[in-house]
């Protein structure tokens, strides 16, 4: 993807770095006070700075920055410094979690306990909003918004399958085989996402709208990427994406709604309805079959789990209510710095 631009000194140092091959670095361009200089965990999600820099450590595992060496990838005071980061952020992610009494290590019991979890939610509905009034211009920033993850569909989760084995791992496969369009490219999710973008006239390329998207989407995204990319942290992006499809199949539908009713069609709305039927079965593997599953297996991860459902829902609430608020108000919902997409 396109590299993104600067957002303050921390992320300005890093992409200045990043510009440069690995071999031609200087050894102190990391120097030791960055860590130092980063927000509190209060302040962490939201800090537009250090989660870019953060999304841009992680992008380079993903599809890479236009004129970054890959060999930035495993650079080691590259790994050390999103370790920094990484602490700051899971620690900010367990700060803002409600992980609920866990139950007993067992399918069953667990799947109850993630639907149960995931049905406890009184805010703001944004899908409703999106469903009954949202014009035009919000509905394209709402792709722009998901498009940053939307884009790249399903891949941090893929991370774990090869750390999961037996009845979780086939599991995660079952599900992703569908994310990935069951072997058909034109059925994958993102291109199913791409299409709709298109029909709403915007650019489709993945990144596109980087420096259109505030530091709390990115958060989400980040989210992501730190459960899939930490084998220690399998647990967590299970109940993630246990989480993630739980809560997606209604939602979609008033998406779907609120688009029909600006009068668009099936190249714009058949992403939307995709996920109503295929996450309403979704939904039921995950809970029982990978996330039961995994927790019988490995009872130590039991918390883990529910931590990574109860962050994907606060932080996606917390994304949710800065977009609702924003447009209730009468101002987009795009990051601040950026200018009005065209």
């Amino acid at each position: 993807m396109r590299t993104p631009t600067a957002r303050g000194p921390f992320s300005a140092a890093l992409l200045q770095a990043l510009a440069v091959p690995p071999e031609e670095q200087l050894a102190d361009t990391f120097p030791e006070l960055y860590p130092a200089a980063l927000p509190d965990t209060g302040g962490f999600l939201q800090d537009d700075d250090v989660q870019l820099a953060l999304f841009c450590l992680y992008e380079l595992h993903y599809s890479g920055l236009d004129g970054v060496h890959d060999g930035w990838e495993w650079h080691p005071e590259l790994i050390r410094l999103r370790s920094a980061l990484e602490g700051r952020f899971e620690a900010a992610l367990r700060q803002l979690a409600e992980v609920p009494p866990l139950p007993e290590p067992d399918p069953e019991a667990v799947a109850s306990a993630l639907f149960a979890l995931t049905a406890d939610d009184g805010g703001p509905s944004l899908s409703k909003y999106v469903a009954k009034q949202a014009t035009g211009e919000q509905l394209r920033e709402f792709l722009i918004l998901r498009s940053v993850y939307q884009l790249k569909e399903a891949d941090p989760h893929s991370w774990a399958i090869p750390r999961l084995s037996g009845r979780a791992k086939a599991a995660l496969v079952e599900i992703q085989a569908d994310e990935y369009g069951g072997g058909r490219p034109e059925r994958m999710h993102s291109a199913l996402f791409a299409r709709s973008m298109r029909g709403l006239g915007l650019d489709d390329s993945y990144g596109a709208y980087i420096d259109s998207v505030p530091a709390v989407t990115l958060s989400a995204v980040n989210m992501m990427s730190l459960f899939g990319l930490n084998r220690r942290l399998r647990g967590a992006i299970v109940g993630h994406l246990a989480a993630y499809e739980m809560t997606s199949s209604i939602p979609n539908k008033f998406y779907s709604r609120g688009f029909r009713r600006l009068g668009y069609g099936e190249d714009v709305c058949g992403y939307f309805d995709e996920h109503v039927e295929a996450d309403a079965v979704h939904e039921q593997i995950a809970g029982r079959d990978m996330a039961g599953a995994l927790a019988a297996a490995e009872p130590a991860l039991l918390g883990d789990i529910f931590f990574g459902a109860a962050a994907a829902l606060a932080v996606d609430a917390l994304a949710g209510a800065r977009q609702l608020e924003a447009w209730q108000a009468g101002r987009s919902a795009l990051a601040a710095t950026a200018a009005a997409p065209a």
